[in-house]
């Protein structure tokens, strides 16, 4: 998953950022004021935003209404240090999906991001699963036909993003922000690799297919 986190504690955005990218594997991002994240939530895709309401420049409700009023509908959770009634209705009428007080353990940061994206996508359990594809978001596994699928960091990173959008064609720069940094020094034949070691591995049973002009995407042969 791809996150944009926006906080202007330098301090805690690096712990965050660590700790998501190490123990979770999250594509995480950063932005400490509140245009930066505008401007780059205008012009990038993520598929949840980490909101800290406190921000320099644009402050977070502000940001999130801007958001809301264009049509963003990139889920939300906020950060607060004043987890009060009256704050959370504020920021639901602003737009907020979710709400997190400091302080708060990784863990459950981690499974709210999962619930909001999972809910974006129509998805209700704790399994993404298309045919005999599933992921098991509390085990960070595959298994294909219930037999654990064993793959690398990149293929793992690159399949759950499929998987998660089964059925919607995929273009390799979609997949290659939401799988490194933007700064990363990645060239996009690399996502033509990956596509081809995880074909190998899935078998017949699920298909990358390559959408000419669109990019990849998951599908399942109907049975």
């Amino acid at each position: 998953m791809k996150i944009l986190l926006i906080e202007d504690d330098m301090e805690l955005a690096e712990w965050l950022m660590k700790a998501l990218s190490q123990r979770y594997e999250f594509m995480t991002e950063w932005a400490e004021d509140g245009l930066v994240a505008d401007k780059r939530l205008q012009m990038e895709e993520f598929d949840a935003i980490v909101l800290d309401l406190g921000l320099p420049e644009m402050d977070g409700r502000s940001l999130l209404s801007a958001m809301r009023s264009r049509g963003d509908t990139t889920p939300a959770l906020i950060l607060t240090a004043r987890d009060s009634l009256a704050e959370r209705i504020a920021s639901l009428h602003q737009g907020a999906d979710d709400f997190l007080a400091k302080p708060f353990a990784i863990e459950e940061l981690e499974a709210r991001l999962v619930a909001l994206v999972r809910r974006a996508h129509g998805k209700n359990t704790g399994t993404f699963a298309s045919g005999p594809l599933s992921y098991h978001s509390s085990e960070q596994r595959f298994s294909l036909d219930g037999m654990a699928l064993e793959l690398t960091p990149r293929e793992h990173s690159m399949l759950r993003i499929l998987l998660q959008h089964a059925g919607e064609p995929m273009s390799k720069q979609k997949i290659m922000d939401r799988m490194f940094s933007y700064d990363a020094d990645i060239q996009l034949d690399a996502i033509e690799v990956i596509a081809h070691r995880l074909r190998k591995k899935l078998g017949d049973a699920v298909h990358i297919r390559t959408l000419r002009g669109l990019g990849y995407v998951l599908e399942v042969d109907p049975t």
